[in-house]
C-alpha cells in the first residue's frame, strides 16, 4: 500500500473537514420530545440580495396611479402598456399590472397561489413620516446599507444586538417536535447566513446541487486510502474535550454527506423542468430533498436560496428584467414541482430583499431605497391578494423621506411572524422571532390558510 504524506491527507480532507456541527444522531436535534408534528411543512427563503427595485415589479397601472408613478420614476418607468394585468380579489380603487418579464408570476396569482405583500421592510415601530423627520420615533439602525439591512431583514433584531436569524429562532422553538429528523430544520443552499443562526440548533450548510463532499475521500485506490485513513482518525481515542468535539464534528459531517447523498441519489426524478440558472439550481436541490421527506423522516424544513444582482445603480433597464424573469420562471416552476411531489399546499416559497429602491432615477439607475414589495408563493397562501397597503409612489408624498425611499406600512417582523406561526410556531412565542410584533396591531398579516 502507497504511504501517504501528512501534507497530502491533510489537503485531501481539508474542504470537508467543517461541513457541519450539530447533535449526534445525523442532526436530529437530541431533546426529549413533546410530540412530533402529524404533517410535512416547509419554508422557502428566496433572497434577492442587493435590493430588488421592486415597484418596478409590481406596477399601478390605473391611469391616475400610473401617472404619479411614471412622473416620479421618469426614464425607469414601465410602459403602462406592457405591464401584465392582475385582478386582486380585494379592490382598493387602483389597478396593478406585474413587469413584462413575469407571466409565470402572473398566471400563479390568477390562479390564487401568489400574494403581494406590498411596502414591507424593517421597523421597530409603527412610522410616520413626521415622526422620521423630528425623531421621535426608533428607526433601524444603518438604514440604506446593504449589510446592515439583510442583517435586519435576516435577524429582526432592531437596535438590540444579537447573533440568531429569526429562521433559526424558529427551529429553536420547533426543535422538540421534530426529534426524528435525519437533517437539520434549516438548510442553506448559499452559504452560512445570519439567517438560520440560532441558541439551540446548527443549520446544514450544502452546494447549491447538494452535500459538499470530502475532497480526495473515494471508494478505490489512493481515495479510499485516505478514507481509510481518515476513518481511523475519528476512530481514535482522544485526551482532550476539545479533540474530541472536533472528531465528533468531522463524523457527523461524514456521516451526513453520505445520507443525503445516498438519498438524493435515489431520490425519483422530476418530470418538472426548474431553469438551469444559479436560482433555478437551488430550488432543483430544495425539491429534490423534499422528495426524500420521509426517508429522512423530515417534518420542518426552512430552505435558504438566493440569487443577486440587484443593486441597479446602472443600467437597470437592461439588468433588471433577466433576473425578474429568473424570479418568476424558477419560482414557479418550482411551486409545480411540489405539485408534482402533492406537497404543495405542504411548502411555501416567500422572497427578501435588502430593500426597496429609490423612485427617483439617478440618470441610469436607482440608489438605496427601504420599503419594498414581497411576493409568497404556494397552496396555503390565500393568494391573488395584495396585503398591506399599496403606497403612492409620489416623490415629496406622505411616505417619502428622501428621493423616493418610502417607509414601510408593514414591519418585516409582521412577515416574518405570519410565516412562522404557519410552520408551527405557538402564538404565544411568536415574539421570540419577531421582538419587536407587539409594537404593531395586526400580529397575523392574513396571507397563510
Amino acid at each position: 500500500m502507497t504511504r501517504l504524506t501528512r501534507r497530502e491527507f491533510l489537503q485531501a480532507t481539508g474542504t470537508g473537514a467543517v461541513l457541519a456541527a450539530a447533535p449526534r444522531g445525523g442532526f436530529a436535534q437530541m431533546i426529549a420530545p413533546t410530540g412530533a408534528f402529524s404533517d410535512y411543512r416547509a419554508l422557502v427563503c428566496v433572497f434577492l440580495f442587493g435590493g430588488n427595485d421592486s415597484f418596478n415589479m409590481l406596477v399601478p397601472r390605473s391611469n391616475a396611479e400610473y401617472n404619479v408613478y411614471s412622473r416620479s420614476r421618469q426614464n425607469l418607468a414601465v410602459p403602462q402598456a406592457d405591464l401584465l394585468p392582475i385582478a386582486p380579489l380585494r379592490q382598493d380603487g387602483a389597478q396593478y399590472g406585474l413587469h413584462p418579464t413575469m407571466a409565470a408570476i402572473q398566471e400563479l396569482f390568477d390562479s390564487a397561489r401568489v400574494a403581494f405583500v406590498a411596502n414591507v421592510g424593517p421597523l421597530i415601530e409603527p412610522t410616520t413620516k413626521e415622526q422620521y423627520e423630528n425623531g421621535s420615533v426608533a428607526l433601524p439602525p444603518r438604514l440604506f446599507s446593504h449589510n446592515d439591512q439583510q442583517d435586519q431583514w435576516q435577524s429582526l433584531r432592531g437596535r438590540t444586538p444579537g447573533k440568531t436569524g429569526w429562521a433559526g429562532r424558529v427551529g429553536d422553538l420547533l426543535r422538540q417536535h421534530v426529534t426524528d429528523q435525519q437533517l437539520a430544520t434549516n438548510i442553506s443552499l448559499a452559504g452560512n447566513q445570519l439567517f438560520q443562526a440560532a441558541d439551540e440548533t446548527v443549520a446544514y450548510t450544502m452546494g447549491r446541487n447538494g452535500p459538499l463532499p470530502f475532497q480526495g475521500l473515494g471508494t478505490d485506490g489512493r481515495s479510499l486510502e485516505r478514507r481509510l485513513a481518515f476513518d481511523r482518525v475519528l476512530g481514535a481515542d482522544y485526551g482532550t474535550m476539545y479533540e474530541r468535539a472536533f472528531r465528533d464534528i468531522q463524523q457527523r459531517a461524514v456521516e451526513t454527506v453520505d445520507r443525503v447523498s445516498s438519498a438524493l441519489v435515489n431520490a425519483q426524478p422530476l418530470s418538472t423542468v426548474i431553469p438551469g440558472s444559479a436560482l433555478g439550481q437551488q430550488l432543483t436541490t430544495v425539491a429534490k430533498l423534499i422528495s426524500v421527506r420521509e426517508e429522512l423522516q423530515l417534518q420542518r424544513q426552512i430552505f435558504f436560496v438566493s440569487t443577486g444582482g440587484f443593486d441597479s445603480h446602472d443600467d437597470q433597464l437592461q439588468l433588471q428584467p433577466p433576473l425578474l424573469s429568473d424570479i418568476s420562471e424558477s419560482i414557479s416552476a418550482f411551486f409545480h414541482a411540489t405539485m408534482e411531489l402533492g406537497v404543495s399546499s405542504s411548502v411555501t416559497t416567500f422572497t427578501q430583499s435588502d430593500f426597496g429602491r429609490t423612485l427617483t432615477s439617478n440618470g441610469d439607475g436607482t440608489d438605496h431605497g427601504w420599503g419594498g414589495v414581497q411576493l409568497v408563493v404556494g397552496d396555503a397562501v390565500r393568494g391573488r391578494e395584495l396585503y398591506g397597503t399599496y403606497p403612492r409612489l409620489e416623490i415629496g408624498g406622505p411616505d417619502d423621506v428622501r428621493r423616493g425611499r418610502l417607509i414601510p406600512g408593514v414591519s418585516a417582523d409582521q412577515y416574518a411572524a405570519t410565516l412562522a406561526k404557519w410552520i408551527g410556531v405557538p402564538e404565544a412565542d411568536l415574539t421570540h422571532v419577531a421582538p419587536h410584533l407587539d409594537n404593531f396591531v395586526r400580529r397575523d398579516l392574513g396571507f397563510m390558510i
